[in-house]
């Protein structure tokens, strides 16, 4: 690589970080730079508390990683194949698994494409999809957990208010 490629490397690394940290700023979310190129965001939720978001910059692009659930102690198939199906209409990032089972929102934008309007775009895409889809996931996942939960909490006089939303689950439980 000569000096010229090198000093536009730099130079679209550093256009990205300034980017990223002002976006960030704007937006007014929680987040950290635990190494240089790194940053940690906390999206805020709905259905999900909160969602956490790395986005880490490379020589030629940024990448964005966001966990959304752990792995489904029931139904794979049907999770995996509604991730799948969902994957068509993502803008930017993917559902992914890790070698655990674990489900991710990844992505990968070139250094180039890293605006503040896009990364906004990026962001709100990972909310969107961690936030908006985990209620789903947990009731394609984790329905005999909730009820088991429900029927332990009620058993013991506990709230089952965080557990409202799968009602529909619980009923017979």
């Amino acid at each position: 690589m000569g000096d010229a490629e090198a000093r536009n490397e730099a130079t679209a690394a550093e256009a990205a970080r300034a980017v990223i940290e002002q976006t960030l700023r704007d937006a007014e979310l929680e987040w950290e730079n635990p190494s240089d190129g790194t940053y940690v965001v906390t999206l805020p939720g709905t259905r999900k508390l909160s969602t956490t978001c790395s986005l880490r910059l490379g020589r030629h692009s940024l990448s964005v990683n966001a966990f959304v659930v752990r792995r489904p102690d029931e139904n794979h198939e049907a999770v995996h194949r509604w991730l799948l199906e969902r994957n068509t209409r993502l803008y930017g990032m993917s559902y992914a698994i890790d070698q655990l089972g674990d489900i991710y929102l990844v992505g990968r934008l070139p250094l180039a494409a890293v605006t503040p309007e896009e990364l906004d775009r990026v962001l709100g895409t990972v909310l969107e999809n961690a936030d908006g889809s985990f209620n789903t996931l947990l009731e394609m996942g984790f329905a005999s957990a909730i009820r088991k939960e429900y029927a332990w909490r009620t058993a013991r006089g506990e709230s089952t208010r965080n557990l409202e939303a799968f009602a529909h689950l619980t009923r017979d439980a």
